[in-house]
């Protein structure tokens, strides 16, 4: 189940970022997932949640999925959102976005 990776990337990913700036709590965490990354958000979101019970850094935090769309590159020129054939030339174009997972963002509360 990768899922289980995924969701505990996030959760280091962001102790480490909330950490390292002085962070009491974590309030959002925004997650950009690649349309073709293959994953179920709810799964993440099931996995996240058994890692953060205990941490109460994690106490209010949410997670944000956006959709990132795919975006293919053929030597020919072409760039869109074809990615199996290119409507140009007929070749198999290069994916450059839409497969990966990335923390974009956190929102954390800080001490005064």
């Amino acid at each position: 189940m990768h899922e289980s990776g995924i969701a505990y990337d996030i959760y280091a990913t962001s102790k480490r970022a909330a950490e390292d700036n002085g962070a009491v709590k974590i309030k959002t965490i925004f997650v950009d997932v690649g349309a073709m990354a293959m994953m179920n958000p709810d799964q993440i979101e099931f996995m996240f949640e058994t890692f953060v019970t205990d941490d109460p850094l994690f106490s209010e935090a949410k997670l944000v999925f956006t959709t990132v769309p795919p975006l293919a590159e053929c030597t020919c020129g072409y760039s869109g959102s074809e990615i199996f054939v290119c409507p140009i030339c007929g070749k198999l174009p290069h994916l450059v976005q839409g497969r990966g997972i990335f923390v974009k963002n956190i929102e954390i509360d800080v001490e005064e």
